[in-house]
């Protein structure tokens, strides 16, 4: 149940920013970042053309430079107000944000292992865990309901997207940990149903 304290939208979009270089060297971004691709504006734009007659008057996006120019491109088109939420940051990767997984099993021979074993609980070394990130996502969601005016667009990133719609749908970990967000995907989100656009 969602404390009465709290604003969060009865309905609103989520985002994840368009596709980055990182993405292509499948390379961890965390709270570091890389440019988008062609590829990834095209991605942007894309959204921006979906949500065109949806009613987004506020963009509430990620600081982190990929999902900014993400949110600006759809913001433009859209004529609506774009909102930076620090809440709307990807999990913090630690030590191993800029990384391939084959360079991480070099460095940190263990994560792998112990990640597999509790990946809600496990946080990044130096970084966050699912667990500890979840907290972040509820206040970003009160955040974004009180800052919008409408129904608002999220634009964030997998990992805590993952967070959000399970804050949002009421899931468990186990059913949270299981759900993608692909670049250039915008999720519907209306009490406890979503919707791919």
């Amino acid at each position: 149940m969602i404390p009465q304290d709290r604003h969060v939208p009865e309905r609103l979009f989520l985002a994840r920013h368009g596709q980055t270089s990182w993405n292509v060297e499948h390379r961890l971004q965390g709270q570091l970042d890389s440019p988008l691709t062609d590829e990834g504006i095209v991605q942007a734009h894309a959204i921006a053309r979906r949500l065109a007659d949806a009613g987004v008057l506020t963009v509430c996006s990620s600081p982190l430079g990929r999902a900014l120019q993400t949110a600006v491109i759809i913001a433009d088109r859209l004529g609506a107000d774009v909102i930076e939420v620090p809440e709307l940051a990807e999990l913090d990767h630690g030590e191993l944000a800029g990384m391939t997984w084959d360079e991480i099993d070099e460095t940190h021979p263990t994560a792998r292992e112990e990640r597999a074993a509790n990946r809600y609980g496990w946080a990044f070394p130096g970084g966050e865990s699912y667990a500890q990130s979840r907290a972040r996502a509820r206040k970003a969601l009160s955040s974004c309901g009180w800052a919008s005016t409408g129904v608002p667009l999220l634009v964030s990133h997998e990992m805590i997207g993952r967070m959000l719609r399970a804050e949002l749908r009421g899931l468990d970990a186990s059913s949270a940990l299981g759900l993608r967000h692909p670049p250039g995907v915008v999720f519907e989100i209306d009490g406890t149903s979503e919707r791919m656009l």
